[in-house]
């Protein structure tokens, strides 16, 4: 059972193995305000995932422009899966102009 923390308006901010500064409630992990934690703690990382896909997709055109690691280095599908990501972007940028949002002015 984690040790929970708790922020002042009595919601969870965190969860800890053993008793720590400000967790000292134990809970049992289907707790309902457990859950919650879990499920907002989920939401936040899945939420991020896309962010991060995309710095390590530059980060490997970075080392490929530097000549520090070149494209059939990777696995072959790590390198198709780059360059159908690659491709659709370039797609998606000759469009981007054509794109208008909806607090664009036509």
């Amino acid at each position: 059972m984690p040790y929970v923390k708790r922020n002042s308006d009595g919601l969870i901010i965190g969860l800890s193995g053993e008793v720590g500064e400000g967790a000292t409630e134990e809970l049992d992990l289907d707790h309902p305000d457990v859950q919650q934690f879990l499920e907002s703690a989920r939401a936040h990382l899945s939420s991020t995932d896309s962010e991060t896909i995309r710095v390590i997709e530059d980060l490997i055109d970075v080392l490929i422009q530097k000549k520090l690691l070149l494209l059939t280095d990777l696995p072959l599908a790590a390198q198709q899966k780059l360059m159908d990501r690659q491709r659709m972007r370039n797609e998606l940028g000759v469009l981007g102009d054509l794109m208008v949002d909806e607090d664009d002015i036509l």
